[in-house]
């Protein structure tokens, strides 16, 4: 437990995970309101998406990493 690079990688996937899917939320959401002409509207629905697709992928990772099997 105390290896410096396991640290580093659940950090850097924690990290991954969260700005990664707020990212695709981003884009997503620009795509449909540009398609659609409706501008703030998907381009919120997708950060919100995106957000709680990050933390929800976050919390799967968490649990495996700390070897919790309690869901």
């Amino acid at each position: 437990m105390n290896n410096p690079l396991r640290g580093m990688a659940i950090t850097s996937a924690i990290l991954s995970h969260l700005s990664g899917a707020v990212i695709v939320g981003i884009f997503a959401g620009r795509w449909i309101d540009g398609y659609f002409q409706t501008s703030p509207l998907f381009l919120l629905i997708g950060i919100f998406l995106g957000l709680a697709a990050g933390v929800y992928g976050t919390t799967v990772l968490v649990k495996k990493f700390l070897g919790d099997d309690a869901s």
